[in-house]
């Protein structure tokens, strides 16, 4: 027998779900930032600079950050840090690469590599990085151990992982409102905003498929990191945990 994952509230075979996601990320490509912006009201761009605030960048730095899209963190992170040190924007998906790619571009910001990878299989060699980031992204990877284990490996140690992902509410209240919110809006904007339904559908289904907080961290320390922490924000709608390689 085949084995199987989820893909949203599906099951399909392990070896489909890439190529699938892929389908969804070339889809959404072109009207993701703007998807963003409408369907967390903009606070995305607080929860991803709260992410750098706590990442503790400094000049000299080597950066990774994979499933970079669009190129929201790099932008933050060349404010830290300029041309200083290396900062690498990695993508699974060549479309999401290319806008990444074009945005950074046309915003000034010069100096990035750009390189197409698997986080399950990065071309990079070990301890190559101070810090490796992935922001709402793990939850679409097929074998997250693997990803998260590769991403130890091209830490140096010393370095830092930082995920920012959704996550689950602890708030009964806060996650029915969320629930209908996600289910009955969100792929409504998707159908309005970027004429694509059935991709918004899939990524407010990959949330409720995503590992919880406490999960999320062991998973973490069990791919190789010596300490992990996490920080629930917006009420646990969002987590973004810290992991330390020694």
């Amino acid at each position: 027998m085949d084995k199987t994952t989820h893909f949203g509230y599906k099951e399909v075979p392990t070896k489909d779900k890439e190529k699938l996601v892929k389908g969804v990320f070339d889809s959404v490509a072109s009207n993701y930032d703007l998807m963003n912006d409408v369907m967390s009201f903009g606070i995305h761009r607080l929860w991803k600079q709260y992410a750098i605030d706590i990442a503790n960048v400094k000049k000299g730095d080597a950066i990774l950050d994979l499933a970079s899209g669009t190129g929201d963190l790099i932008k933050l992170y060349h404010k830290k840090i300029g041309n200083s040190g290396r900062i690498v924007s990695s993508d699974i998906n060549e479309a999401m690469l290319d806008e990444g790619k074009r945005n950074l571009i046309n915003s000034g910001v010069l100096g990035i590599e750009f390189v197409q990878a698997n986080a399950e299989k990065l071309p990079f060699e070990d301890n190559s990085f101070d810090l490796v980031s992935i922001a709402f992204g793990l939850r679409n990877v097929t074998d997250k151990d693997k990803a998260l284990s590769e991403m130890c490996r091209v830490l140096k140690p010393g370095g830092v992982l930082i995920v920012l992902e959704f996550s689950k509410t602890t708030n009964p209240v806060l996650e029915k409102i969320y629930d209908a919110y996600s289910f009955n809006l969100i792929p409504k904007f998707g159908s309005w905003f970027a004429g694509d339904e059935d991709s918004y559908q899939y990524l407010a289904e990959s949330i409720r498929k995503h590992p919880d907080q406490e999960t999320l961290k062991q998973m973490i320390i069990d791919a190789g990191f010596d300490m992990c922490e996490y920080q629930n924000l917006t009420g646990g709608v969002v987590a973004i945990h810290k992991g330390i390689k020694v």
